[in-house]
């Protein structure tokens, strides 16, 4: 029997404003999220007591309140949280405004969980959305809007929190865009393996064909293509190179018009409500964990962080792995899934499937909140599999936050899960030793060489000190048309190089020439 305050995620709604669609509506983000937690509610309950009884809101944050390079010229809210909720028609006490990754939606649905079980909420609505295509469709075609909007009530505002993403260090050397730091990672996985690119390409082409499968086949997804693993990888006109080894469709896809939500309350709100138990989906196990910053990582190309919340969360829902039966594992770009199957003995082509959306660069990546939809899309299958369990794992940053939980229809009491002890553990890790002024001969751990339009434009490298082993980060001199093709032509992991320091940074040539 479960307690009066223990929560329960009771509604879900998701919207998608295609481009193509002949349904477009052209919708701001606060807008997009005003469909998609109206939906909610009314999947909750065809009823105006459900919006009224909703006393905490939790918005994720949109690109353009994250990464400067987002912004357009139709202005904002200021407080969109309240911007959702007036509009909504709701007047929650509590309103949080998340901070920058792709964890949040977890940790958000984790937190007012805890409020709830404690008393001090009894419902909540976790909410995101980005309007990204819609904005970049009235900039192209010169088209104006005024989405500007300035609301004063009080808002739990965490900032951004990108410090904690990256470092003057990691800036100055172009590992900042997750394009170019995931391409290092896949390398450095790569490396640990022995495979070779070719190899190494068609993994993560097998890998992702089954999620576009099921984006394909999903009513909300941005691009409904289900493509083959050789389609995935080859280089075409339609699908360039982004950054050694992602082409264009291994890549999240972030233009997309998406919004979705979740509803939770407290047992006793729901009963009050009269919400039909069969909605009812409980947080088992859950988990949230902080992975050391990039240069600090003993393996570039894996995140034990997120391996130890996943087993966490499994210990604390009491299940294990063979007892899920639906997963979404975050799929910004295969490496974030090669990690969690990696470490928890998860096969890649694993017959349950590995998303319950399509993932990332099929489904589409609403900036922060793409978890969101995943959430949603597990509480409505979860609801046909009465008693089944359900794996989210949501990754934040550049493989630095991961966040877990674990549903079910199953009733359950909740347990407030507290990943302390996990972190410190984390935190307590040796760590390499950072060259930041590197000089003199050296080898490369990992790489990537970056992609324009135009062609291959700069190459980002991690190498280690001959002698010392201390770890380095260092470019491509500007021009350097020969070293960018030389690492194009034969395959640089390994190889010996030169770096020098400059006040602008590191810069590395082949040892050898021609190599």
């Amino acid at each position: 029997m479960t307690h009066a305050q223990t929560p329960v995620i009771v509604g879900v709604g998701q919207y998608t404003d295609r481009l193509d669609s002949p349904q477009y509506r052209g919708l701001s983000s606060v807008e997009l999220a005003v469909e998609a937690a109206s939906r909610a509610c009314s999947d909750a309950l065809d009823d105006p007591r459900v919006v009224a009884q909703i006393d905490g809101i939790g918005a994720l944050r949109t690109f353009e309140d994250s990464i400067p390079r987002y912004s357009t010229p139709f202005g904002k809210s200021d407080n969109f949280p309240h911007s959702i909720a007036r509009r909504l028609g709701a007047t929650p006490r509590t309103a949080v405004w998340a901070k920058v990754g792709g964890d949040t939606p977890q940790t958000l649905v984790s937190e007012f969980c805890e409020r709830i079980a404690a008393g001090s909420l009894r419902v909540a609505l976790v909410v995101g959305s980005e309007a990204i295509s819609t904005s970049k469709h009235l900039m192209a075609n010169g088209l104006v809007a005024d989405w500007a909007e300035s609301i004063d009530a009080p808002v739990d505002d965490r900032g951004l929190g990108l410090e904690d993403l990256s470092s003057p260090y990691t800036r100055q050397h172009g590992l900042v865009q997750a394009s170019v730091s995931y391409a290092v990672f896949e390398h450095a996985r790569r490396a640990r393996l022995g495979l070779s690119r070719e190899d190494y390409a068609r993994e993560m082409g097998r890998l992702f064909a089954p999620f576009s499968a099921v984006a394909a086949e999903n009513p909300y997804s941005t691009a409904p293509v289900a493509y083959t693993p050789e389609q995935l990888v080859t280089v075409t006109e339609r699908n360039r190179m982004i950054a050694d080894p992602f082409t264009r469709l291994l890549v999240a896809r972030d233009q997309v018009n998406q919004a979705a939500a979740v509803l939770i309350a407290s047992t006793d709100a729901a009963q009050e409500l009269g919400i039909d138990r069969s909605k009812w989906v409980y947080l088992h196990g859950y988990s949230c964990a902080k992975e050391r910053d990039i240069m600090s990582r003993a393996d570039l190309g894996a995140s034990p962080a997120a391996r130890l919340a996943s087993r966490e969360a499994l210990s604390a829902a009491r299940v294990m792995l063979d007892d899920i039966a639906l997963f979404d594992l975050y799929s910004c770009f295969p490496i974030a899934v090669f990690n969690i199957c990696d470490g928890l003995g998860l096969a890649p082509q694993d017959p349950r499937g590995l998303t319950v959306t399509g993932g990332l660069p099929y489904f589409g990546g609403p900036g922060n909140s793409y978890s969101t939809h995943a959430i949603a899309s597990m509480v409505e299958q979860l609801r046909k599999r009465d008693g089944a369990f359900g794996f989210i794992g949501a990754n934040g940053g550049h493989m630095s936050k991961y966040a877990v939980g674990i549903y079910s229809t199953r009733p359950t009491q909740f347990n407030r899960c507290d990943s302390t002890a996990l972190q410190a553990q984390i935190d307590s890790w040796a760590a390499p030793t950072v060259a930041q002024e590197a000089d003199g001969p050296a080898t490369i751990e990992s790489y990537t060489v970056v992609h324009g339009k135009s062609g291959p434009s700069h190459a980002v490298v991690v190498g280690r000190l001959d002698g010392t082993g201390e770890r380095f980060l260092a470019n491509t001199h500007d021009e350097d048309d020969r070293t960018l093709q030389a690492m194009i032509e034969e395959d640089p992991l390994g190889a010996a190089v030169h770096v020098r320091s400059f006040e602008y940074g590191n810069r590395f040539v082949f040892a050898k020439p021609g190599r």
